[in-house]
C-alpha cells in the first residue's frame, strides 16, 4: 500500500551517482512523488565523478573510470536492475553491462611493462617472507589499532613490499600511493580478496558499454525525468542552518544559483537533506593538446561545505585529513581523441589485447608511473566511427618526465601523448601518429585520491549521524564498516542506508559479501602469495 507522505520534500546536495541514486530508491521503494525529489548540482551537469563529455572533432574526456565488480558491486547491480536501459529495449542497465562484459571478457596481457618496453611476467607476486608475514598481521588486526597510519608505516621493515609485482599492479588498479591510510589498504585488500589471485590479468574488472556517464548516469536520469525529479545546475550549495537543539535537524539550506547572491531554501516539517560531502573531482581542470591542465586546489565545493556543517555540529566528521594536502592527493589523467585506428593497432600488437580486453598496462618504471587503458570503441555516444579514444594516468605528476624534462602537471597535451609513445618505444613513428591527433586533452585532480588519506576513524562520519531527525550524508567521505571508498558500490549503498534510515523503509540492504572468509577465496590467496 503506497504511503501518504503529504507534502514532504527531499532535497540532495550535489548530482553525482549517490545522489541519483538516492532519488531512485526514494521513488521506487518509498513511493515518494519525484516531483518532491530535488538536486542541487553546483556543475552545469549531473554525474559528479562520473563522466565523459566531448564532441566528434574537438575530443573527448573523462577525467577518470571507474571499474566495477560483477560479484562485489552488490547494491549497484541490485539497483540498475529496475533502471531501463536507454539502448536496448526490454534490457535493464545491469542486464546491459554485464552482457557487455560477456561479450568483451577481460585479460590483461601486457599488465606491467619495464623501461626497455618490455611485458613483464607478473604471474609471480614477488614476495619474500617479509613480505608475506607482514601482510598477514595485517589482515588479522583490527581497524581500531590503525588510526592515521600510512601504508609505509606497516612495511617500513620490509621495504622490499614496495618493489614487488604485487604492489605495482594493486597500486595502479585502485590509485592507492604508499603514503596511502593503512586501514583502507587492508579494506581493499579483504573485499577484493577474490581479485587478489587474478590481479595479474584483471579478469575481474567488469567494463560498461561506453563511458560511465552515458552507460550508467544518462540512464538513471532518464529514470528520474521521467518520474519528473527537479534538477537545479548551476546550484552551488554553500552552508546549512541546523536547530538550535541537541538533535541534528536542517532547518534551511544557503545556495547561490549562477553566482548570484545567496538564497535560502526554508525546509519545513518533515523534509530531509542528503549532503554529498566530500567529492574527489572538486578543483578538476582542464587542458588541450597545447595547454597543460593547472593544478588549483583552493576551496573545494564539497569539502568547504562539509567543513562549514562539521563546524556547527558534533558527530559530523572531519574534513582536514582528506581536504588538506593536495600535494598528497592529486593525479592527472589523459585522454586521447585520434582520427582512425593506427595507434590503436599499434598498441593492440604491442599488448597482445584488442580494444577493451586488457584494461590496465603499467609502465613500472616510468617517472610518472604513467597506465593507459584502451576501452572498446566506441567509447562515446559522440563518437564518430573514423574516430578512436583512449585514456591514462599518472600518480606521481610533480616528477620530471624519463623522456619530456617537464614535471607532469606542468605538460601540455601533446607533451603528455609523446612521453607515451616513448615509453612504448613508437618514437619513429611520432610525426606519422601526431597528424592523426584530434586533441589530447589532459585533466589535473588535486583531491582524486583525498578519500584513501591517512584518518583517524572518527573523521569520516556515520551516513545518518547519532541525533539525527532529518539530515544525512552520502559519499566516498562517509564510513559505512567493511566497504571500501572509490567504488560505485559505495555511493550507492550510502545512499540506500541515507533513504532507508530517514525514510523508515523496512527493506534489507545488500550485505558486504565476505569474501575474506570464503575457504577456496582464501586458499586461491594464499597459493597465490606464494607464487
Amino acid at each position: 500500500m503506497k504511503r501518504d507522505y503529504g507534502n514532504k520534500h527531499v532535497y540532495f546536495v550535489g548530482g553525482g551517482i549517490a545522489s541519483l541514486a538516492g532519488a531512485a530508491y526514494l521513488i521506487r521503494d518509498c513511493g515518494l512523488d519525484g516531483k518532491n525529489i530535488h538536486v542541487l548540482e553546483s556543475m552545469d551537469i549531473l554525474g559528479g565523478s562520473n563522466d565523459g563529455i566531448g564532441d566528434k572533432g574537438s575530443g573527448f574526456v573523462c577525467r577518470g573510470g571507474r571499474m566495477l565488480n560483477e560479484e562485489t558491486y552488490e547494491n549497484f547491480w541490485e539497483l540498475f536492475s529496475s533502471i531501463p536501459s536507454i539502448e536496448k529495449e526490454g534490457m535493464s542497465v545491469t542486464e546491459e553491462i554485464l552482457e557487455f562484459d560477456k561479450e568483451h571478457p577481460t585479460h590483461s596481457n601486457a599488465r606491467l611493462i619495464d623501461r626497455n618496453a618490455k611485458v613483464l611476467d607478473v604471474m609471480s607476486m614477488g614476495f619474500n617472507n617479509e613480505d608475506r608475514i607482514a601482510l598477514l598481521k595485517l589482515l588479522l588486526t583490527p581497524e581500531e589499532k590503525l588510526d592515521n597510519l600510512k601504508i609505509s608505516d606497516w612495511f617500513a621493515k620490509s621495504p622490499h613490499f614496495f618493489e614487488t609485482n604485487f604492489w605495482y599492479m594493486w597500486q595502479t588498479t585502485f590509485a592507492f600511493q604508499k603514503w596511502s591510510s593503512l586501514f583502507e589498504f587492508r579494506r581493499y585488500m579483504n573485499r577484493m580478496m577474490l581479485e587478489f589471485s587474478r590481479i595479474q590479468t584483471l579478469e575481474g574488472v567488469t567494463r560498461t558499454p561506453l563511458n560511465q556517464y552515458d552507460s550508467v548516469i544518462l540512464p538513471l536520469k532518464t529514470y528520474l525525468n521521467d518520474h519528473n525529479v527537479d534538477f537545479s545546475l548551476k546550484c552551488t550549495v554553500t552552508d546549512l542552518d541546523f536547530k538550535d537543539n541537541s538533535d541534528i535537524t536542517v532547518k534551511a539550506i544557503h545556495y547561490t544559483k549562477d553566482g548570484n547572491n545567496d538564497e535560502i531554501i526554508e525546509l519545513q516539517e518533515g523534509d530531509l537533506c542528503i549532503v554529498t560531502n566530500g567529492c574527489m573531482t572538486d578543483c578538476a581542470t582542464l587542458g588541450d593538446f597545447d595547454t597543460p591542465a593547472p593544478m588549483k586546489s583552493d576551496r573545494p565545493v564539497a569539502g568547504e561545505l562539509w567543513k562549514n556543517i562539521a563546524a556547527k555540529k558534533d558527530g559530523l566528521g572531519n574534513p582536514e585529513p582528506f581536504f588538506g594536502n593536495p600535494e598528497e592527493t592529486n593525479w592527472e589523467s589523459f585522454t586521447v581523441t585520434m582520427k582512425g585506428d593506427k595507434l590503436l593497432k599499434m598498441i593492440e600488437k604491442f599488448s597482445r589485447n584488442i580494444p577493451g580486453s586488457g584494461a590496465l598496462m603499467t609502465f613500472k618504471d616510468s617517472n610518472w608511473l604513467m597506465s593507459i587503458v584502451v576501452a572498446a570503441q566506441p567509447h562515446f555516444k559522440g563518437q564518430s566511427e573514423d574516430e578512436t579514444i583512449f585514456w591514462g594516468y599518472g600518480l606521481y605528476t610533480d616528477k620530471v618526465g624519463d623522456y619530456v624534462k617537464k614535471p607532469m602537471r606542468e605538460c601540455t597535451g601533446e607533451e603528455l601523448l609523446i612521453e607515451l609513445l616513448y615509453h612504448l618505444q613508437f618514437e619513429d613513428e611520432i610525426d606519422d601518429i601526431m597528424k592523426d591527433v584530434i586533441n589530447v586533452i589532459p585533466c589535473m585532480m588535486p583531491y582524486i585520491v583525498s578519500q584513501f588519506q591517512p584518518r583517524a576513524m572518527s573523521d569520516r562520519p556515520a551516513v545518518v549521524p547519532e541525533g539525527s531527525t532529518n539530515f544525512a550524508m552520502i559519499s566516498q567521505f562517509v564510513e559505512i564498516p567493511e566497504d571500501m571508498v572509490f567504488t560505485e558500490e559505495y555511493s550507492v549503498r550510502a545512499a540506500r542506508t541515507a533513504v532507508y534510515t530517514l525514510m523508515g523503509v523496512n527493506k534489507k540492504i545488500c550485505p558486504v559479501t565476505p569474501y575474506q572468509y570464503d575457504i577456496r577465496t582464501l586458499f586461491n590467496g594464499f597459493i597465490t602469495s606464494f607464487r
